[in-house]
């Protein structure tokens, strides 16, 4: 995040205020096996959708906590952006979606034998969501579920 001098006067007063939540202890499990023989998945916080998907809503006060399948075959050229947030330039991930869904440097990671193999489906979830409780109750453990039942070792997230 960037400096608040940054930010237009209402997002100032916005982040004075908000209840920022922590997670303590932070939940981690170290890998059980190599990197090269993982199968990896991504989940952004991009807000992409692809062709033909339903962009995110942001008309849902607080933020859409849905997330969306992005296919592994995906083109990335194809992906919609639909982040909510204004307060940051979006032309760069509209420029490049790998900035914020790296699906093609995973690919090279996978040729390269650095990484075991990359998961059939990605997660794309809307950032900005400034009131996350539905997400940590409903959403993110059926998000957790299909990574479970991919079989995914290892996740890189990908905050936007």
């Amino acid at each position: 995040m960037g400096d608040l001098s940054e930010f237009p006067l209402r997002y100032k007063l916005f982040l004075k205020v908000y209840q920022w939540r922590r997670i303590d202890p932070v939940p981690w499990t170290p890998l059980k096996k190599r990197v090269r023989e993982c199968n990896i998945a991504l989940v952004s916080s991009a807000g992409f959708v692809t062709p033909g998907q339903k962009a995110f809503d942001d008309a849902i006060r607080g933020g859409d906590p849905s997330f969306r399948d992005i296919p592994s075959e995906v083109d990335v050229s194809t992906l919609v952006e639909s982040h909510r947030s204004e307060i940051f330039d979006h032309s760069g991930m509209r420029q490049d979606p790998n900035l914020a869904f790296p699906i093609d440097r995973l690919k090279e990671l996978n040729r390269s034998g650095a990484i075991g193999s990359v998961n059939r489906r990605h997660l794309s979830f809307m950032g900005s969501i400034t009131a996350p409780g539905r997400l940590a109750k409903r959403t993110a453990p059926q998000a957790v579920q299909r990574l479970v039942d991919d079989r995914v070792d290892a996740v890189i997230l990908v905050p936007v």
